[in-house]
């Protein structure tokens, strides 16, 4: 049992320990003595911070793989995991010694220690910038070998069980790491066993007081759970023997849900402790498919079922090859939930893909399935492919976004299954199934009811995508959407359809300023070799001033003044640019600018009448060549928010209250109060001004870290200033 090793690797603190610990796990060939020979000599003298010897580390980390897997070249890779990072041998003296086998997968384990300057954006942490690069060396390995995953899960498996000797910053640094990288890692490959030890080691460290309250319950009540498993265990042993089981044909286990997973039920549902369903189980397992629904119906005839609560995953696999009957029945006492499934599945559920190097013989069970790996490289590919925007930041970013623990099933029509991270939207399915699907997404059908775009998606569902011939960009969606792979896409495509509005915009400003032809002024660009900047005209006033002076020379000339000269005219919010004597900004309703949105104006009977740059109509009028003018938003003005927040009633709250939103540059234009009767709280509306170049999502954060803020919106769009 992996609990079993776990304690026994916790205590483990010397270098005879952890061989005699791999030894007992996997039978030592001469190969395998050679590399704990050489892992050792290797690390001569490294200490941990922990305090025992460095090789201990990779020891017990080949101990936890070969728990998992049997394949020897696996194991020996554990343990010389860290040779070529941190001692002076290298790749060909491993290559020469151990083969290209185990060098291949020492290759994508060790991490990226050294940045070129080249790879390294000041934006981001060098901390941040190596655990992308390491990341993304151990990903592009995991294409041509996934035991790279399998070896990663178990290297920080045991970081994490020896993380208490770190400082308390990197403690939480590696626990977040590891609960949003490579816990959801462990789950995709079906490893369960590892998931649920990572989460619940990060879930200690990042939320010490939640876990602690979870902890306590489990263990002051642990003596009553135990009793009524027991208890429950011994009915089904006696109505499976009664009913055609044979004795050893089957196994029931206990099983407490995780603290993690428990706390996850707790926040999705808003519900205490005492009301999580599933807290208590059992696992049993049966010989065979068919065994599987025999005991289901066994139990369903002796127990109620919650029926909301059934799931076949039998029937169904998940992606990541978990196989397993759900079931939450009523007992006397009790509300159990019952997982069925056979031994073979039990394996994959356990293992996952590393079942397959453990398990040799055939079965009729699901396999994980590892298509997200070469999705995740691809999206590498396409980061590299775009030049200037490379970064393995945003590799990592992006995984981190494609990796999730609680997921949703769904199917097309066809019976295809999609799975997806909960809270997945409609729009979500239509990228999963493919890009174009997503873009052209027009309506939708869920369950044969017809359904918005941005409607999120339950266990089961089963999803018709109609389209349109038109691109459908919907770039104000982005945050609406769950997955990275709709995010991305959306970002990218509206990145692209942004290029062609400005590259049109520019064209059209300069044709209104200088009264010529679309073909005249291309002609011109073209002429003076500006034709890889031309999109900036429409987004930098001052590039834009220089290009109207640089195709003067070309114009038609005028003696008495300059009437190209371009005149800065404000309207409240909004600053326009341009030659021509603006005398008002007018607005359509098609679309609402808000403060800081890309805008476009476009010159109508002597008014400019503003868009927002996405917006449809705004494009019908480019297409049309009608004449624009150059518009950016005032940095001058300032920033109005409205405030609904909740003070407690005493002394001086609401004085505090100011004096913070002072020290933040706030401006309180008005404050009103409307008392809650029976209430020890009161509740305000404010209405502030910050300074425009003000961090409002820093303040945001601030503010709702010390008191409870209801509501922060702004009141800023381009209406506000005429």
């Amino acid at each position: 049992m992996l609990d079993k090793l776990i304690e026994d690797i916790k205590h483990c603190k010397d270098l005879d320990q952890a061989t005699n610990l791999l030894f007992k796990i996997y039978a030592p060939s001469e190969d395998l003595k050679r590399a704990v020979a050489f892992c050792t000599l290797a690390h001569e003298g490294q200490v941990r911070k922990s305090g025992e010897a460095y090789a201990v580390h990779p020891i017990l980390v080949s101990a936890l793989v070969a728990f998992l897997s049997s394949n020897e070249a696996m194991i020996i890779a554990a343990l010389l995991h860290d040779v070529i990072e941190d001692t002076p041998h290298g790749e060909e003296e491993l290559r020469k010694d151990f083969g290209t086998e185990v060098t291949r997968l020492v290759q994508g384990l060790t991490k990226i220690t050294e940045i070129r300057e080249d790879n390294f954006n000041s934006k981001v942490s060098k901390n941040l910038a190596k655990s992308a690069l390491s990341f993304r060396n151990m990903l592009l390995a995991s294409i041509e070998d996934v035991g790279v995953l399998v070896i990663k899960l178990c290297d920080r498996l045991h970081n994490m069980l020896t993380l208490g000797s770190l400082r308390e910053d990197k403690r939480k640094r590696i626990s977040e790491e590891t609960l949003v990288v490579y816990a959801p890692i462990a789950h995709r490959l079906g490893i369960s066993s590892i998931k649920n030890y990572l989460e619940d080691l990060s879930f200690e460290y990042l939320m010490p007081d939640e876990f602690k309250q979870i902890n306590n319950y489990i263990n002051s009540n642990d003596q009553y759970m135990q009793l009524s498993l027991n208890e429950f265990i011994s009915k089904v042993e006696l109505l499976f023997n009664k009913n055609g089981f044979r004795q050893g044909s089957f196994e029931i286990h206990k099983r407490i849900k995780h603290s993690y997973s428990v706390y996850l039920k707790m926040q999705r549902k808003g519900i205490s402790i005492e009301e999580v369903l599933d807290l208590l189980g059992v696992r049993i397992l049966v010989e065979n498919t068919l065994d599987c629904y025999i005991a289901l119906g066994i139990l369903h005839t002796h127990f109620n079922p919650l029926v909301s609560r059934f799931k076949d995953y039998i029937a169904l696999p998940k992606q990541n090859g978990y196989q397993t009957i759900h079931s939450t029945l009523f007992d006397t006492k009790n509300i159990i939930e019952a997982q069925i499934r056979t031994f073979d599945m039990h394996k994959i559920a356990e293992f996952g893909v590393a079942a397959h190097y453990k398990y040799k013989e055939g079965s009729s069970v699901a396999t994980p399935k590892l298509d997200w790996i070469s999705d995740l490289s691809m999206q590498n590919s396409s980061i590299n492919a775009n030049e200037g925007d490379y970064n393995a930041v945003e590799l990592y970013e992006y995984a981190k976004d494609s990796l999730y623990i609680e997921d949703v099933a769904v199917y097309s029509p066809k019976g295809e299954i999609f799975t997806l991270p909960r809270g997945a939207t409609v729009l979500d399915f239509a990228y999963e199934v493919h890009t174009k699907i997503g873009l052209h997404a027009k309506t939708a059908y869920v369950n044969r009811v017809k359904v918005p775009l941005l409607t999120e998606l339950k266990n089961g569902d089963i999803v018709r995508i109609v389209t349109s011939n038109d691109k459908l960009y919907r770039c104000s969606w982005i945050d609406s959407v769950k997955t990275a792979k709709a995010k991305a896409n959306i970002r990218e495509f509206c990145k692209q359809k942004i290029k062609e509005i400005d590259l049109e915009s520019a064209v059209n400003i300069l044709a209104f300023v200088f009264n010529e032809s679309h073909q005249t002024i291309l002609k011109w660009i073209d002429d003076e070799r500006l034709n890889k900047r031309i999109r900036q005209i429409s987004v930098d006033s001052v590039y834009f001033k220089d290009v109207v002076n640089m195709l003067k020379k070309y114009a038609k000339k005028s003696y008495l003044f300059d009437k190209y000269e371009l005149k800065e005219q404000k309207f409240g919010n909004i600053i326009v640019l341009s030659n021509h004597k603006i005398a008002n900004m007018d607005f359509d309703f098609c679309c609402r600018p808000k403060r800081g949105d890309g805008v476009v104006a476009f010159a109508e009977a002597g008014n400019a009448v503003l868009h927002h740059k996405l917006c449809e109509k705004a494009d019908k009028m480019l297409e049309e060549q009608k004449p624009m003018v150059f518009v950016e938003w005032n940095n001058d003005a300032t920033q109005s928010y409205k405030i609904i927040f909740s003070l407690e009633n005493k002394k001086g709250a609401l004085a505090e209250f100011l004096t913070t939103l002072s020290k933040m540059q706030g401006n309180v234009l008005s404050i009103t109060l409307a008392n809650a009767q029976n209430s020890s709280l009161d509740y305000f509306e404010a209405h502030i001004e910050f300074p425009d170049n003000t961090k409002i999502e820093t303040i945001k954060e601030r503010l709702k870290n010390r008191y409870k803020i209801l509501d922060f919106t702004s009141l800023n769009d381009a209406y506000n200033g005429k």
